[in-house]
């Protein structure tokens, strides 16, 4: 069976794509190993053979493709996360990082253990593959590699995997060992504390419609515009307005008068507001009493329209149409005017009974379309992140670097997702699509490395993997007491906000999930997404700077 796979790579990767994905599925105690189970059984199949070796350029894509793909997603939120509260707590999960970077530095130093594989700990211990693949990528491309024998190169690349996968699964259980006992510590009142999300204010829920009467003084007269802006900062949208017998669109030039009646989406904080500006909520449920609207949702398909903002479609003008909600993913939201509609998404839209039909066909309203990846956007936004990894920089002292293909398609993801658009290019792709290439490549970079690894993995825990494994447990410790003890007083966060927060410097979907399991609110889902992009581009970056530190 060796030799039949040691003679077909493309055997040998789906079996241990497929092997490693059933493993990671197992729970135990309510914990699984997801996708990096794929990386254990690489090594595990590697250490059987030598010969057992999945070809280079298979991980390289999986690397590119996964980087590329976290990059673009990541990119309107990590360019956003940085105002007010969010700032201080990215700035302070860049200092846990900092803090567990050097707990690395220092355990090479003074335990004497191997620096290369030391990078390998500080990226298990803070569970982040893609800084493992960066610190791979930076040995690779390290000054004087090409002067090394292949077999040379395959033990310096080799060290950081494996000090990762003795590392991982302490990354994972500790902090859900921390979470726990923490959490019976503290007071019930204080682990069901409501709180607020970093940059509405609230924290987020189902949106729902709600009729409300103008009686407030201080409205009459005030056109739709001057009261709420763009929306933001009130977190609903107005959809219908009854005055008198005739029902109506509301517009941003809508005025409004003493008992008007107006239907306000949104969640259940936005829905206080909205009774606080226009006065008192009526009983009236006006959106279900005429035959004049309709509604339905449509899906975003039409190149002409992905990319843009709400404001500059103008939907309201232009079709006398109003779009109440966007689901992206898993998730809806209330659009404002600088919403940019995304391949995929799939929007509620209000209009005068008879004109949805013209409103999909300006969007698009084709599923098929829009959950097709466009391959011109996907391959030139990979060929400028690739060309920018092999770019060489220079250094103060007359060195150089080089980005790699873990950074430079990430930094070429980070900036695309951000522009979203460039002329008729729209770099953007569905949120399903986004995800299948991400565990495609993935899983194709886990399992390729893996099986590079598994030939120096047994021999590295007989000579001091158990060192390895104390310090990746030091750091994942001392960083989690650390964030929950310090970063709940310090950002003044409930126990599931800084849990989510906790989850999201670890950049751990498994300590999320507990989070959620175990918290009151949305609040770990808003924190985890706050400093999530932040923390993954600092882990990256500091895994290529460990690597010139220890190597």
């Amino acid at each position: 069976m060796i030799d039949y796979l040691a003679s077909s790579p493309l055997l040998l990767l789906f079996a241990v794509i497929g092997l490693g994905w059933l493993a990671g599925s197992i729970r135990v105690f309510g914990f699984s190993l997801g996708p990096a189970a794929v990386l254990f059984v690489g090594i595990l199949f590697g250490s059987l053979d030598s010969r057992l070796r999945i070809p280079e350029l298979l991980y390289v894509l999986g690397l590119v493709l996964f980087v590329y793909t976290i990059g673009l997603q990541s990119g309107p939120s990590f360019f956003s996360s940085f105002g007010k509260r969010a700032l201080r707590a990215n700035l302070f999960a860049f200092a846990a990082i900092l803090l567990a970077a050097g707990m690395a530095v220092a355990g090479s130093r003074v335990l004497g253990l191997d620096g290369l594989s030391m990078v390998g700990v500080f990226c298990g211990a803070l569970t982040n593959t893609p800084a493992l693949a960066a610190g791979v990528e930076a040995i690779r491309s390290a000054p004087g590699g090409a002067a090394l024998t292949a077999l040379e190169m395959q033990a310096r690349t080799s060290a950081p995997v494996i000090g990762y996968s003795v590392a991982y699964p302490f990354g994972v259980i500790g902090v859900l060992l921390a979470f726990h006992i923490s959490g019976k510590m503290r007071s019930g009142a204080a682990k069901r504390e409501p709180e607020v999300g970093p940059a509405t204010g609230e924290t987020p829920g189902p949106l729902y419609g709600r009729t409300y009467r103008v009686v407030n003084p201080g409205v009459f007269g005030r056109s739709v515009a001057s009261l709420l802006g763009d929306g933001s900062h009130h977190g609903f949208v107005l959809s219908r307005l009854r005055r008198g017998e005739e029902t109506s669109l509301v517009y941003a030039e809508t005025t409004l008068a003493k008992d008007d009646l107006v239907v306000a989406v949104g969640d259940t904080p936005a829905h206080e507001r909205a009774r606080v500006l226009f006065g008192e909520e009526s009983g009236r449920e006006i959106q279900t009493e005429n035959k004049e609207f309709d509604f339905r949702r449509i899906d975003v398909s039409d190149k002409r329209v992905i990319g843009r903002t709400i404001r500059e479609l103008d939907i309201q003008r232009l079709l006398d149409a109003t779009i109440t909600r966007v689901r992206r993913g898993d998730v809806d939201f209330i659009p404002t005017g600088e919403t940019v509609l995304e391949r995929g998404d799939r929007v509620r839209v209000l209009t005068w009974a008879g004109n949805l039909d013209r409103v999909a066909r300006f969007l698009g309203d084709s599923v098929r379309s829009g959950s097709e990846a466009d391959f011109l956007s996907l391959s030139v936004g990979l060929a400028a992140g690739i060309l920018l990894g092999i770019a060489t920089f220079p250094l103060p002292g007359g060195g150089t670097f080089s980005l790699g293909f873990a950074g430079g398609p990430l930094i070429a993801g980070l900036l695309l997702g951000r522009l979203q658009r460039t002329g008729p290019i729209s770099w953007g792709m569905p949120f399903s699509v986004n995800l299948t290439l991400r565990q495609v490549g993935l899983v194709l970079f886990l399992a390729g490395i893996g099986t590079k690894a598994g030939d120096g993995f047994a021999g590295t825990v007989e000579r001091g993997g158990w060192a390895l494994m104390a310090v990746g447990a030091g750091i994942t410790l001392v960083t989690t007491i650390l964030v929950l003890g310090v970063g709940s007083r310090l950002l003044r966060l409930s126990y599931p906000a800084v849990m989510g927060l906790m989850s999201g410097i670890q950049t751990q979907p498994a300590c999320l999930a507990y989070a959620n399991e175990h918290g009151a609110s949305d609040a770990p889902n808003v924190w985890y997404a706050s400093v999530y992009p932040v923390s993954m581009i600092a882990k990256i970056i500091m895994a290529q700077l460990l690597v010139s530190r220890l190597m």
